[in-house]
């Protein structure tokens, strides 16, 4: 580590923070997959809305907030996660908590609200989601949804999410927790020759464009989680063979569950860009042993690529050289997009996440250059920082981002929830390069860089 110890640097931060210098950052690593540093101002969301990201996408599931109608706010559409049947996840239920539901506590006001929901709307699965004042108050919401289950045999789950309990990672781990509550009690040793798709939520449609590359190889998905999920199409996950891990900081916890309580072995995939999604269909296939379904996959993939390589060429001529910025949720899609960008013909100055691992920051330090600023759990000051340190020509990133390059005035590239294009898959690729070109080499960054500070 090198050179880190800058004003606008907390004391705290700096062992989150490495530059690489002479092949390497440094000899303890990054420190990461930790609680974030008071005052810091993280870019991570909460553990409540950890949650909802898992669960909200479940098509039929019927989703409770125990909390203040503030909470609900965070709802379906700021997801881009598309559905093929039900869309009763596009709506919110609310118990709207007001003071003298706090003073005197809120679980008559839940068990009543999970009782008008059942008989106004029969649902087939319902989710009650702890927010922080429950938190606070006390409601024992385990034994008003047992109660509930029993008398209307129906899964009724509580998602134990105040908050201030963790970050968006014990969100996370709430939701997987609630998933195998509902798949336990259908577990079976009776296996088919299938796999489960995990940490995809259908953004933009993507699950469909992954479901189908493995409908041309020959490798059947019994269930998907939780993108364009339903109740019955889950329960059938406890037969597959393999689990296949897209998203690996919102979905390992589950994998690993999954493994030791169901026997599904598992492992990560990506599906963003040319290389990760080639090497993802031909591992999966590799893992079934299902040699002709490889074959398959080996060439599909081959004609796929060979149809982008005149595209991608067309596009290098606008690009090559410019430098990228990186801040996204988990390592593995940082790790994918260092790679895109590469094949681009550009330059990783500055690469983060708000959920990575050891084991994500030592691959991304083994594919990024010399002097490129690595970060876990970066704060707003910190970004704009460094993006104006390394001269960043395009910030990739979510919605909190957004402004922080604008304010800057550099392009950006929108890779989180909210998106509403397609980013997965060969198609994906086709979508990225033409986003990135377009905002990167619009116009108005010339009118708008001279006025920014």
């Amino acid at each position: 580590m090198a050179d880190i110890n800058r004003t606008d640097i907390l004391h705290e931060r700096e062992n989150s923070i490495l530059r690489k210098q002479d092949g390497f950052c440094s000899g303890n690593g990054m420190q990461c997959d930790a609680a974030s540093v008071s005052g810091a101002v993280s870019q991570r969301a909460c553990a409540y809305t950890g949650a909802r990201v898992v669960l909200n996408p479940i098509t039929d599931a019927y989703h409770i907030i125990h909390g203040p109608i503030g909470c609900s706010s965070y709802t379906w559409d700021i997801r881009g996660s598309l559905t093929s049947k039900e869309d009763i996840y596009r709506n919110s239920f609310c118990t709207d908590l007001r003071e003298t539901d706090i003073i005197f506590g809120g679980a008559e006001k839940l068990t009543k609200a999970i009782e008008e929901l059942i008989k106004e709307q029969n649902p087939k699965l319902i989710f009650v989601y702890s927010t922080c004042i429950v938190g606070v108050i006390g409601d024992d919401v385990d034994a008003v949804c047992r109660i509930m289950s029993e008398k209307y045999n129906i899964p009724v789950i509580p998602v134990k999410s105040p908050g201030f309990s963790g970050n968006k990672s014990t969100g996370y781990k709430m939701a997987c927790d609630a998933i195998m509550e509902l798949l336990l009690p259908h577990k079976t040793d009776e296996k088919v020759e299938g796999i489960n798709i995990l940490g995809d939520y259908n953004l933009a449609g993507e699950m469909w464009i992954i479901k189908n590359y493995f409908k041309k190889i020959g490798i059947p998905v019994v269930s998907a989680f939780t993108g364009d999920a339903n109740y019955e199409n889950m329960i059938k996950a406890p037969s597959a063979t393999i689990n296949v891990v897209q998203c690996a900081g919102s979905s390992t916890y589950l994998a690993n569950r999954m493994e030791e309580e169901l026997g599904i072995p598992y492992l990560k995939v990506s599906f963003f860009g040319i290389e990760d999604t080639t090497n993802s269909l031909i591992r999966v296939a590799e893992a079934l042993g299902n040699e002709e379904a490889r074959k398959k996959a080996v060439e599909f993939c081959s004609q796929e690529a060979a149809k982008m390589e005149g595209f991608l060429e067309k596009y290098r001529r606008n690009l090559q050289g410019k430098k990228v910025a990186i801040y996204v949720g988990g390592g593995f899609k940082a790790i994918s997009l260092i790679r895109q960008f590469d094949l681009m013909g550009m330059k990783t100055v500055m690469v983060g996440t708000q959920t990575g691992k050891k084991e994500d920051y030592e691959i991304i330090e083994s594919l990024v250059g010399e002097d490129t600023v690595i970060l876990d759990d970066a704060n707003p000051a910190e970004l704009e920082a460094f993006m104006k340190e390394k001269g960043a020509d395009i910030l990739v990133g979510g919605v909190k981002e957004r402004p922080l390059a604008y304010k800057l005035g550099i392009a950006f590239c929108d890779h989180n929830h909210e998106r509403k294009r397609p980013l997965a898959g060969f198609e994906g690729v086709y979508h990225f390069t033409t986003e990135i070109n377009q905002s990167i080499n619009s116009p108005v960054w010339d009118y708008v860089k001279g006025g920014c500070v």
